[in-house]
C-alpha cells in the first residue's frame, strides 16, 4: 500500500486525494459565470485549448459559493470524459504513504459524509481521503433539485 497522494485543504480541512485522480495542479485566473447554474459551479475556464468547468467545492461542503474564486487553486481531473477544475484553498504536498488507507474513525461532520472515503495519516496528521468524482456526482445532484 505505497500510494501516492496530493495534500491540500479545502473549506478549512484537510483532505488527500489519489494522485491517479489529478491531472494538475493550476492557478485560477479568468472565470466566465454560466448563468443558471448553482452556486458549486464557479464558471468555465480555458486551459491549454480546452474548456474546464470549474467547481465551487467549498460552496458543496459550506452550501454558499467561496468570496474569491479567481486567484485560486484548483485540481484539475478528468471526470466521466470530462475536463473539471476542483477549487481548493491550497496545495501543500504530494507523497507516498506506506500504510495505506486506514477507515473513517470518530465523528465526520455530515457535510463531509457524501465526499470522505477514509483516513489518510501524514507526518502525524488525519487527512480525510476524498474522491473527487464525488464531488461531481453530488454536485449533480445539487443542480438537479
Amino acid at each position: 500500500m505505497n500510494q501516492l497522494y496530493l495534500f491540500a485543504t479545502l473549506a478549512g480541512t484537510r483532505i488527500a486525494v489519489e494522485a491517479s485522480e489529478v491531472e494538475a495542479v493550476v492557478k485560477l485566473t479568468e472565470i466566465s459565470p454560466v448563468p443558471g447554474m448553482g452556486p458549486h459551479v464557479a464558471g468555465l475556464a480555458a486551459l491549454r485549448s480546452r474548456v474546464l468547468t470549474i467547481i465551487d467545492t467549498a460552496a458543496l461542503i459550506k452550501g454558499a459559493a467561496s468570496p474569491s474564486r479567481e486567484g485560486g487553486l484548483a485540481i484539475i481531473a478528468n471526470i466521466a470524459g470530462h475536463s473539471y477544475g476542483l477549487m481548493v484553498d491550497g496545495v501543500s504536498d504530494i507523497c507516498r504513504v506506506p500504510q495505506g488507507e486506514l477507515p473513517l474513525r470518530g465523528q465526520l461532520d455530515r457535510a463531509w459524509a457524501p465526499y470522505a472515503r477514509a483516513i489518510v495519516e501524514q507526518d502525524g496528521n488525519a487527512w480525510l481521503l476524498v474522491s473527487l468524482g464525488s464531488f461531481i456526482d453530488v454536485g449533480g445532484q445539487a443542480q438537479a433539485a
